[in-house]
């Protein structure tokens, strides 16, 4: 668009900060509330696939990303025991490295200065409180009592989006899958230099993912009832548990993890809003409109793709809600496709019965599924 909007993002994730720097840049007026005190990035280390690269090169952080984290090309598939089944080379994205593993926390800085640099306004302990859209311009009362006027409010709020519920009511709450993550940062073994992924145990799936020099996590996927929550006094335990049966490099990283306050356990749930992705000039992205299982490593790259082609779109359309119309054609069919293969990844390594149309991706493989995602988005 040729002449300059005033956008609030909702949310200093991944995905807002990725959509405050590539509007920012183009010289848009861009505040960012974030309920957060700080970027202090809950998690602990994340995988950028080829195509967030590809995003990360296009604002301009690349190497910023590169530095701070632990480049990797190859996946290694192993048995329970340890022993390597399979190494599978990664594609590549318009000449970006296939992989990068990174610390949530320093993805975080990296993004956030690059935010400020590029002009952005990060407002910390705020949220929306008030949002009023009359067609022409959306009022906003932020939670620290300020006020706005606004062209455009863009939702990367996170998977319990209060924007969703703004605009949706309950009607898209999150579906818990019936699984949960475990994973806790120790020290990178020499001959983790990717992501090694341990497969084949009833009780769960065990991962490696260096994401410095000196660094990687453990990762277990298991089934947990929707209710528990590990014990505070016991979460190594309860995590060593379910890892009992593997060993190799799996059973050597578990037998570092002593504090349980170093395990981080999130359920693993996804949402799917069956409807228009903006209303108005409100428009909702990234998790809060298609939270994904983490089984192709891809909800923080939809994230960033969602936000640079909403920059894009809002270049090359006359009028916000035709921009944010032409985004949503243009990201829908993309973001559905990984969260449809995620889930039938995650009923295939789980034994769940699949849909026939669940089948048919399963036939892409995770390793096929990757060459499908460097494509152009």
């Amino acid at each position: 668009m040729a002449s300059s909007l005033r956008v609030l993002v909702h949310g200093g994730g991944i995905g807002g900060l990725s959509l405050a720097i590539a509007l920012a840049r183009r010289g848009h007026t861009v505040e960012v509330a974030e309920l957060r005190a700080e970027l202090d990035a809950l998690g602990v280390g994340i995988v950028q696939p080829s195509n967030a690269l590809h995003v990360m090169r296009e604002l301009g952080v690349l190497e910023q990303c590169l530095e701070a984290g632990f480049e990797w090309e190859v996946l290694t598939v192993c048995d329970p025991a340890g022993n390597t089944l399979a190494g599978i080379p990664q594609p590549r994205m318009g000449g970006v490295p296939a992989n990068n593993g990174i610390p949530r926390p320093a993805l975080a800085g990296v993004l956030g200065r690059a935010a400020a640099e590029a002009g952005a306004r990060i407002r910390f302990g705020t949220t929306i409180a008030e949002l009023a859209d009359d067609g022409s311009g959306v009022d906003a009362v932020l939670s620290d009592g300020s006020k706005g006027r606004w062209d455009l409010v863009a939702g990367f709020d996170g998977i319990g989006s209060p924007l969703r519920r703004r605009l949706y009511g309950e009607r898209f709450r999150p579906e818990y899958t019936g699984f949960a993550n475990w994973r806790v940062t120790v020290p990178r073994q020499p001959e983790v230099r990717g992501v090694v992924m341990s497969t084949g145990n009833p009780a769960a799936k065990a991962l490696l993912t260096p994401i410095t020099g000196e660094l990687m996590y453990l990762g277990a996927v298991s089934a947990e009832a929707e209710g528990f929550r590990p014990d505070p006094e016991r979460a190594h335990e309860q995590l060593a548990e379910r890892l009992a049966g593997f060993g190799g490099p799996v059973a050597e990283a578990l037998a570092q993890v002593t504090d349980p306050r170093a395990v981080v356990y999130s359920r693993i749930s996804q949402v799917t809003v069956d409807a228009p992705w903006h209303v108005g000039r409100v428009v909702l992205a990234g998790d809060a409109a298609h939270a994904s299982t983490p089984h192709l490593a891809q909800g923080a790259a939809m994230a960033v793709e969602d936000a640079l082609v909403l920059a894009q779109s809002l270049d090359a359309v006359d009028g916000a809600p035709a921009a944010l119309a032409a985004w949503e054609e243009r990201r829908r069919p993309r973001a559905m496709w990984v969260q449809n293969m995620s889930r039938a990844v995650l009923k295939q390594e789980t034994g769940t019965p699949t849909t026939p149309e669940e089948d048919e991706l399963l036939k892409v493989g995770v390793p096929g599924a990757a060459h499908v995602l460097v494509q152009p988005y």
